[in-house]
């Protein structure tokens, strides 16, 4: 990694704790309980944050030769949409938002944005992976589409299982951060 990207990195580490992890008593999307919660769109929709991460998603994109990036709606919106602005410097990629359901009217899409192409190497993201539940589903409604899903890419893995599900699956999971390298706050 270089320095550039090492540098954001670290920086974005620090937004992430700083500001989309709080700790006490909560229920998640799974209905299971945890100690901490992770609301990464507290960084994703934020200038700075997001630029980190579209920098370190877009490095990894263009890795993987990725020609598009999506996931599903809600957590995937802001990464999928800032990776494909900042790709636009050079060899920009196509972004795509899943639906949690097809639409009921218009063209009753599930899959918005520019069409996915045949042969087009895909990957899916999303802010975090605790069960791998948001990501899985993605990874349906792409794999209709004669496209390669190459990987899932969350922002954070909460090391819950997640990564294991999606990869029984056949998919590479890669996470920016697991939330083994942050800690709770120290009582004062």
């Amino acid at each position: 990694m270089t320095a550039n990207l090492a540098a954001a990195r670290a920086e974005l580490h620090d937004l992430l704790s700083d500001r989309a992890f709080s700790f006490g008593d909560f229920v998640l999307t799974s209905g299971q309980r945890s100690d901490f919660y992770f609301n990464g769109k507290q960084v994703t929709l934020e200038g700075r944050g997001l630029y980190l991460v579209s920098l370190l998603v877009l490095e990894r994109c263009r890795e993987l030769r990725i020609d598009a990036i999506g996931g599903l709606t809600l957590g995937a919106d802001p990464i999928a949409s800032g990776v494909a602005a900042l790709s636009g410097q050079d060899r920009p990629l196509r972004a795509f938002i899943v639906r949690k359901e097809a639409k009921g009217h218009g063209t009753g899409r599930l899959i918005e944005g520019p069409p996915l192409r045949p042969g087009d190497r895909v990957m899916v993201v999303d802010d975090v992976i605790t069960t791998g539940g948001s990501l899985l589903r993605a990874v349906d409604a792409v794999r209709d589409e004669p496209v390669d899903v190459v990987e899932a890419l969350a922002v954070v893995d909460r090391e819950e299982g997640g990564r294991q599900a999606i990869e029984a699956r056949g998919l590479q999971v890669h996470a920016l951060f697991t939330r083994s390298e942050f800690s709770a706050p120290t009582p004062a």
